[in-house]
């Protein structure tokens, strides 16, 4: 992991506090965490099942890090697995033994997506109801899987995805239209099979709400066509997304299409969806090892929503009041929130959510001695680009001035990328395997 600090001991630290937070919602530990053997007696959570009941068991997944779950699974299982089919970024494949792993595309869905999806569909159609399903779900899933509904086209989920992606959308919302252009998302996956469903989640969502984890393929959809319809009015762009698009979600606003599986249907009775790991894990650990580390912690949220320039001005004020009167705490302290937040997008500017509130809290925190904010995504990628995130002190925008840089001018463009890129303040992992949501830490030392 690259951190762009100056000082090799922020820079240690933050890579450990980082670290922590990483190990603990890795893939592998938390399945192990969740799913245990022995024998052929397999106790997943609080539900126990007899592999000798099944004819076969087998493992479909989508996300960025379902490859590792499926390795995961694999030790858990071994010999009892007969194989399966994931679906991962590009770059996030992982070797397994006899789960096959394929790449696609994120945040925009692709053809090799789609081919993927349609894999994974006749796979589990293929299944009886002596036959156990683990699906193992990340954040990215709902990208990865893109199975266009009937009379839809895959350019269509693209031209949609892009302009949800830019309006400023919730993931929520986000995901209620997916799942209304689908045949596999908004529990239609579990109701494509007979099988016995066992959903092992990572969850990328704030309160690990189900229904909107991967979109989720195996839970049940309190939302309509109607919500849907009403997202892309909200947000102004209902005329610009496809008129298949608009004719589509008004068909099913009228009845004439099939809803996506409600909360009580009968066929979630076969079904299992068990949270393995969460963001709450991934700052709680920060937090300790912050803590280990000589620095009193203060966790400031795990659901921070919401625009992120708006929340790059809450670390600021927490990081002023902290300088100038020691509250809420005085120094050494570190501040840790986790969440999702967004970004819309006006005009071509490059970067992230991430990068975005680092580029934001430059500006709240210039001038303040000792003190850094950074802000990190938890899969190794902010955006459309190669940083996880970025770190930056009260220097940075004095920095920026002698480069002949203007912090303001570039986040009024949402260009955070290449101001931070110039000014060597970016986080940059690779991918790690998990995803969470974001960190964010403030530390004043």
């Amino acid at each position: 992991m690259h951190i762009g600090v100056r000082q090799p001991r922020v820079r240690a630290l933050l890579a450990r506090l980082l670290r922590a937070g990483l190990r603990a919602v890795d893939p592998a530990n938390a399945i192990h965490r969740h799913v245990r053997r022995a024998r052929a007696l397999l106790q997943v959570g609080r539900l126990r099942y007899d592999l000798r009941d099944y004819s076969r068991v087998v493992a479909v997944g989508a996300g960025k890090a379902s490859a590792r779950m499926g390795v995961a699974l694999e030790d858990v299982l071994e010999s009892w697995l007969d194989g399966g089919l994931v679906v991962v970024k590009y770059g996030h494949a992982v070797p397994t033994k006899t789960i096959k792993v394929a790449e696609a595309g994120h945040p925009v869905p692709d053809q090799a997506g789609q081919r993927a999806a349609a894999r994974v569909v006749e796979f589990v159609r293929g299944l009886t109801s002596n036959d156990l399903l683990f699906v193992l779900l990340s954040g990215g899933a709902s990208s990865l899987l893109p199975a266009p509904a009937p009379g839809l086209s895959l350019r269509d989920k693209q031209r949609t995805t892009r302009l949800l992606l830019r309006s400023g959308a919730t993931i929520q919302q986000i995901n209620t239209v997916r799942k209304h252009l689908s045949a596999i998302k908004g529990g239609r996956l579990a109701a494509s099979t007979p099988a016995r469903v066992v959903c092992l989640i990572l969850s990328d969502v704030i309160g690990d709400d189900l229904g909107a984890i991967g979109s989720g393929p195996t839970a049940p959809d309190p939302m309509t066509y109607a919500d849907a319809c009403g997202i892309l009015h909200r947000y102004g762009i209902w005329e610009a997304v496809p008129r298949r698009v608009r004719a589509h979600l008004m068909k099913g606003q009228r009845g004439g299409r099939d809803e996506t599986p409600k909360p009580g249907s009968s066929l979630f009775r076969r079904v299992q969806n068990q949270i393995i790991g969460n963001n709450g894990a991934a700052v709680d650990a920060v937090a300790q090892a912050a803590k280990r580390a000589g620095l009193r912690s203060i966790i400031l949220s795990t659901a921070l929503t919401g625009e992120a320039r708006e929340k790059a001005k809450v670390f600021g004020a927490i990081a002023r009041e902290i300088v100038s009167s020691g509250r809420p705490v005085g120094r050494p302290v570190c501040v840790i929130a986790g969440g999702e937040l967004t970004v819309t997008v006006r005009g071509r500017g490059k970067g992230g959510r991430a990068q975005e509130l680092a580029l934001a809290a430059a500006l709240e925190i210039a001038g303040l001695p000792n003190v850094w904010v950074a802000a990190f995504g938890t899969d190794g990628t902010d955006g459309p680009t190669d940083a996880a995130g970025a770190v930056v002190d009260g220097q940075t925008v004095a920095r920026a001035s002698g480069l002949g840089l203007d912090p303001a001018h570039a986040l009024h463009r949402h260009d955070a990328y290449p101001f931070l890129k110039k000014l060597g303040s970016h986080i940059t992992s690779g991918p790690t395997g998990t995803n969470v949501n974001d960190l964010y830490l403030l530390l004043a030392l």
